[in-house]
């Protein structure tokens, strides 16, 4: 008998994991690339699109500039890939899943992909809400509070950080029921303790809110109070789950 094949044997395996991962990150890789490059051509009317929440709240006279020589290209660029990976979250996390499936439970199946679609749906709520809803009002604030004899005109790429930060501050704030569900799926904490907690946790949010938004209160009360409104829902969502949770264990 060859001693050598038990160690090949338990190798296969870890290779074959290996191999399935190299390519889950090839075919996520290259569903990236092909959505931005389907973008780049429409980088620039992106940009336009993206600015014109500032561009309408903007006095006459007003206008975004370009203090940087490569400004006019990198940042359109930048915004196209952004778009490209919000755009394909979905593949992208579809990838992932499809990786850690097989090892899972079908209790956990049945927990993770509800939790993986609503962090999707929610991030992409928070955006929606920053760009329809928190710039125009942010903008509007900033130029009504503008100093008499002030221009304001904003670097491009200025403006597509500042953005970018929204985007990502308001999409992971409404992550907040998942977290939630996941902390109460954990055993971390229960329904009736987020309940019992929700005074210091109204006061966190708004703590928070200070922190990660701009430095005016229309941006903060407009980051804190949906943040309210999810916790509820977080709250309402993990006792609506333990119930269920609850029931099967009663069935079986």
């Amino acid at each position: 008998m060859d001693p050598a094949t038990p160690e090949t044997d338990s190798e296969s395996p870890l290779m074959e994991h290996l191999l399935e991962l190299r390519a889950r990150i090839m075919r996520a890789l290259a569903g990236l690339v092909v959505l931005l490059l389907a973008l780049l051509p429409f980088a620039n009317r992106l940009y336009a699109w993206l600015a014109a929440p500032l561009l309408q709240k903007l006095p006459e006279g007003g206008q975004l500039i370009a203090v940087e020589v490569a400004s006019p290209f990198f940042a359109p660029l930048k915004l196209a890939f952004f778009a490209a990976v919000l755009g394909s979250a979905p593949w992208l996390l579809y990838q992932a899943w499809a990786f850690v499936a097989p090892g899972l439970y079908r209790r956990e199946k049945r927990l993770a992909l509800p939790l993986l679609v609503s962090s999707v749906l929610l991030f992409y709520a928070g955006c929606a809400f920053a760009f329809f809803v928190v710039l125009p009002s942010v903008f509007g604030f900033l130029a009504a509070v503008k100093p008499e004899g002030v221009a304001m005109m904003t670097d491009i790429s200025a403006y597509l950080d500042f953005v970018l930060v929204i985007f990502l501050a308001f999409g992971a704030s409404f992550e907040l029921p998942v977290a939630l569900v996941i902390l109460v799926l954990l055993g971390w904490v229960t329904p009736d303790q987020l309940r019992a907690g929700r005074g210091y946790a109204i006061v966190g949010i708004f703590i928070l809110a200070a922190v990660i938004t701009p430095p005016d209160v229309v941006s903060q009360l407009l980051l804190a109070v949906p943040m309210c409104l999810l916790y509820e829902a977080g709250i309402w969502a993990a006792r609506l789950l333990g119930r269920g949770e609850d029931g099967e264990a009663d069935q079986a």
